[in-house]
């Protein structure tokens, strides 16, 4: 089975910190209606400062990687968009270990542990209108078509499509969790900025990963 390298890894998160930038105003403008509207100035304020750490030294396991990401993340990042992409990434590094590469379960089986973590700190649940509803479909179709012998390239697009649908799905959901349940019943219509960031995550990985890295 492909294995997913350190150099892959390092060049998601370039890409993310990049898809960031690019999409920065419509995450806050999906954040304005139903949260602080800080939500793509958040963002991309992290992955800058991401970018700028991984660069100076660059990570050569997926722990090291993935524990420089949190890290950064959690201290530049405001609002609870730090803490939780932060646990993501933490618990993802901690999982998939010191290694150099990971096959395709190994990753599923991390991305997994991210999201649990994630789960645990923000008590949120499928259905919350949160980006649990774009990661968690996200990493079941990684999980599933890694086990069925997928190429990298096969099981990162159909993750970012489960993402993708996750989503689109938040918007007629009435909020139950983070800032945007505040506003009750008027979330409806509106689109989670953090589903959103979190699919751009995905599309990150299908890009990279597409690309045979």
């Amino acid at each position: 089975m492909a294995a997913i390298t350190v150099e892959g890894l390092t060049a998601w998160i370039n890409g993310y910190a990049a898809l960031i930038t690019e999409h920065q105003a419509e995450l806050t403008e999906l954040d304005s209606p139903i949260g602080d509207a800080d939500h793509g100035l958040n963002m991309n304020r992290g992955m800058t400062a991401v970018l700028a750490a991984i660069g100076a030294t660059p990570p050569t396991t997926a722990e090291a990687l993935f524990k420089g990401v949190a890290m950064t993340m959690i201290s530049t990042v405001g609002g609870a968009s730090g803490p939780l992409y932060g646990t993501f990434f933490l618990r993802l590094g901690m999982t998939a270990g010191a290694e150099s590469e990971l096959d395709l379960v190994s990753f599923g089986t991390a991305l997994r542990a991210g999201l649990d973590g994630v789960i645990s700190r923000g008590k949120a649940q499928p259905g919350d209108k949160t980006m649990i509803d774009a990661l968690g479909p996200a990493i079941e179709a990684w999980q599933r078509e890694a086990a069925s012998g997928a190429s990298p390239g096969e099981a990162a697009s159909a993750a970012f499509a489960a993402a993708e649908a996750g989503r689109d799905a938040t918007t007629p959901m009435i909020a139950r969790k983070g800032r945007a349940s505040y506003v009750g019943e008027r979330s409806a219509g509106h689109t989670d900025p953090g589903a959103a960031s979190s699919a751009l995550l995905f599309q990150a990985l299908r890009d990279v990963l597409g690309a045979g890295a």
